[in-house]
């Protein structure tokens, strides 16, 4: 008998399963980024996934709020008294008022839109939040690396100045300031003086806390072998500080700011009920509960509504947050 002048379809097929099962094994062990690893770690904490998005549906609503208000409501300042009861002066029907019209009713007294008023009031919270955690971030950051890469005198009078931040008392020294502030400053007037004093202030009473984590962080990395690799190289401090440590810094930097965040919208809305912060008629979360505290037994929506809205934003904010620590921990399970 003669053998097969060609080989059969199973000589083939180990051939085939092979190269399968080789390409199965080399995507499985093929690295992945940083960026990758966090991002699906993130991907599966549900909750965190739910509070970023309610994060960012709330950034879309500040951005967009005139087109929302023009589409679903009515002006912020624009009173509506045939919606208020002259008698006891508070909103007709049940709910604060709440109808098609006025999807969260009105405000007791002067009949003004509380949706329309919510959605604004979210530009001011996001802004200053934003805002003051931006300008804490920077200068945390900045001096943060300082006074971990230098360490000495340098280390100590960072260190100091730090320690004597965190001992200050901050709303009363921003209630105290704003009681000063004069009408127009730096081109700006009204609630616009009143926006960056908070962003300043707050910003500049938040770095400390920045500043403590890149320190430390920074005491850690200094030491490490591509670090003294670069300096053996020749790098100057500038490159082993911007190029080097910067880079790994980047994880602890943005858990930080965006757990500093919904601390932000907290001390936006204390300073608000207070009285110390944006001006009359400019619509805020704050002011709206400090005005509720006068109606809440007639109308108690007028507080529950503005009142809901901190309290989501926050919580969205720390959930994503939370997410976010863990995505970028790499001591992490998940």
């Amino acid at each position: 008998m003669t053998a097969p002048l060609h080989g059969t379809s199973t000589d083939a097929e180990p051939v085939a399963t092979a190269d399968v099962a080789a390409n199965v094994v080399k995507a499985s062990v093929e690295g992945r980024s940083l960026r990758q690893i966090a991002w699906r770690r993130l991907k599966r904490d549900k909750l965190a996934l739910a509070g970023g998005g309610v994060v960012v549906f709330l950034v879309l609503v500040a951005i967009f709020a005139p087109l929302i208000v023009s589409l679903l409501g009515h002006p912020p300042n624009e009173f509506h008294q045939e919606e208020i009861d002259p008698l006891f002066g508070t909103p007709k029907g049940g709910l604060g008022g709440i109808s098609s019209d006025f999807l969260f009713g009105v405000e007791p007294s002067n009949g003004r839109d509380v949706f329309s008023r919510v959605v604004y009031g979210a530009r001011i919270s996001l802004l200053v939040a934003f805002l003051a955690a931006l300008v804490a971030v920077v200068l945390g950051t900045v001096f943060g690396i300082i006074a971990g890469y230098f360490g000495g005198w340098v280390d100590s009078v960072i260190s100091r100045v730090m320690d004597m931040l965190l001992a200050f008392p901050q709303l009363l020294f921003i209630i105290s300031l704003v009681s000063v502030l004069p009408n127009d400053l730096l081109g700006l007037t009204g609630s616009g003086v009143r926006i960056a004093v908070l962003v300043s202030v707050i910003g500049f009473f938040g770095w400390p806390y920045v500043g403590r984590i890149v320190r430390g962080q920074t005491l850690s990395l200094r030491e490490k072998e591509y670090v003294e690799a670069a300096r053996s190289l020749g790098a100057g401090r500038r490159y082993i500080l911007f190029r080097e440590l910067l880079p790994n810094l980047v994880a602890p930097i943005t858990v930080y700011a965006t757990l500093m965040i919904p601390t932000n919208i907290l001390t936006e809305a204390a300073l608000s009920f207070l009285g110390a912060g944006v001006k009359p008629p400019t619509a805020s979360w704050g002011q709206m509960l400090s005005k509720a505290v006068n109606t809440y037994e007639d109308d108690p929506m007028f507080m529950i509504i503005p009142g809901a809205a901190i309290f989501i934003t926050v919580l969205a904010f720390n959930l994503f947050g939370d997410g976010v620590r863990d995505a970028l921990d790499p001591k992490g399970t998940r």
